[in-house]
């Protein structure tokens, strides 16, 4: 008994000093607490609205970038020929041998320091140059607001694509769940005896065919994020969450309406047009080229003594300065006239270009609104088919409940509403998708979010 005792008391003294160590253990370190305590803020999918997109993906665009970039040296490539009518100075200095009379090759007297001044005051090809490019500048902006609409063109479509693959996807889960209790139903009735095997492979095609769909929506969905987080300037890790939206309304334009405001607004027509004014300046100035030129002329040069001047004039002067206005009067050009004819020629071909871009825009405009038009309708009909559908699956429901059906005919009839829905979804986007095609033909795309 007494030993018993003695056991008993040990066994006490362990229990106590097992708390009393486990009391004492240090915490575990934050490093080595598991990695669910600590979500990272990339895992949360940063919800965003289809105007939201479209400010991102115009903030951080490559392509609008690259045509701002081309924007500027337009800009610079016009001030290049307009800098010739501002005033330019020019200092320099040189040595060189000569023999006999002292000039340069120029014709100059060979100098220590000189300065020279030129500006153009009169020369009418040179300004039709510089026109012409001043005008290809104010293109390239057209140019840019171009590359802004087919930048919100494309983050319109993928967004509203996006909402729609992944709102199919929820359907086409769902038609999984549908489609396994259908095999599991007909695989039951087989085994005892009220089903052909060709049921249950019908039953088997069906859940195979759901799982393809859902696949190929995966891999859509996946494309487009991808896409749109290299259009929002978003990292490769960060998700993404778009909500099904309709197009504003001021979407709804009228046919006759977008037509009007295509020959104005249309990035396409307003290039031909920008094209045919600047080659308007460029003949202009052309055919101006058999009148005189005029240019202000200055030079100041300061001459050495070893030059041996005095040897060839009877006088020396360190210091001289001259200034005046160099005129030059063609007399006969063959120049002159080929550039005309070729200025001409490239008139024509650009007034026959514009003459083509309104017949084409204005069949374009029209075909589009007819389109939407038809998507419109397809619309519609799939809006009546998906609630017609909705209808009969609440009457078999009944039916169900009631007895008078099986579980398999029910879920039948969700496939189908799942297919019309579907259906519904493919309709809408095409709509959408219409409408935005019609609205950037009618450069009316960019007012539609502001």
């Amino acid at each position: 008994m007494r030993l018993l005792g003695c056991v008993a008391r040990m066994t006490a003294l362990l229990a106590l000093c097992a708390d009393a160590a486990c009391a004492q253990e240090p915490p575990v370190p934050k490093a080595s607490q598991p990695a669910v305590q600590e979500t990272p803020k990339d895992a949360v999918p940063l919800a965003l609205t289809l105007k939201r997109a479209i400010e991102l993906a115009l903030q951080n665009s490559k392509e609008i970038q690259v045509a701002k970039i081309q924007a500027s040296v337009a800009d610079r490539a016009a001030q290049i020929t307009k800098a010739q009518f501002m005033p330019n100075l020019y200092g320099g200095s040189g040595a060189g041998y000569t023999y006999g009379i002292p000039e340069t090759p120029g014709g100059r007297a060979p100098s220590i320091f000189s300065v020279s001044y030129t500006e153009q005051v009169f020369n009418e090809p040179l300004r039709g140059q510089a026109k012409e490019t001043q005008e290809q500048s104010k293109a390239q902006k057209i140019v840019l607001e171009d590359a802004k609409n087919s930048v919100i063109t494309r983050t319109a479509m993928a967004y509203l694509e996006l909402g729609k693959v992944q709102h199919s996807l929820e359907l086409l889960r769902k038609e999984q769940e549908s489609a396994e209790k259908i095999l599991q139903v007909t695989q039951e009735r087989q085994g005892e005896g009220y089903e052909l095997p060709v049921e249950v492979t019908k039953a088997q095609l069906t859940k195979a065919q759901v799982i393809q769909r859902i696949l190929q929506l995966e891999g859509r969905e996946d494309e487009l994020a991808v896409f749109l987080r290299y259009q929002l300037g978003f990292s490769e890790s960060e998700a993404i969450e778009v909500t099904p939206e309709e197009l504003p309304g001021e979407a709804e334009q009228a046919g006759d309406n977008l037509v009007a405001m295509a020959m104005t607004h249309n990035a396409g027509l307003q290039l031909a047009e920008s094209d045919v004014r600047a080659k308007e300046f460029r003949l202009k100035g052309e055919r101006r080229g058999y009148l005189p030129t005029v240019e202000l002329v200055s030079v100041y040069s300061v001459l050495a003594k070893f030059n041996n001047y005095t040897q060839f004039f009877t006088r020396f002067q360190r210091n001289n300065f001259n200034a005046g206005i160099d005129v030059h009067m063609p007399i006969f050009s063959a120049q002159t006239k080929a550039a005309i004819g070729l200025a001409q020629i490239n008139l024509e071909a650009a007034k026959v270009n514009l003459t083509n871009k309104k017949t084409e825009l204005t069949a374009d405009v029209r075909q589009k609104t007819r389109r939407v038009r038809e998507r419109d309708a397809a619309k519609e009909v799939a809006r009546l088919e998906l609630q017609l559908a909705q209808q009969n699956v609440a009457v078999l429901q009944s039916q169900f409940a009631e007895g008078k059906l099986n579980l398999r005919e029910v879920e039948k009839v969700r496939l189908e509403e799942n297919e019309k829905w579907m259906a519904y979804l493919d309709a809408n986007f095409q709509k959408q998708q219409a409408q935005i095609e019609l609205l950037k033909t009618a450069g009316q795309l960019d007012k539609v979010w502001q």
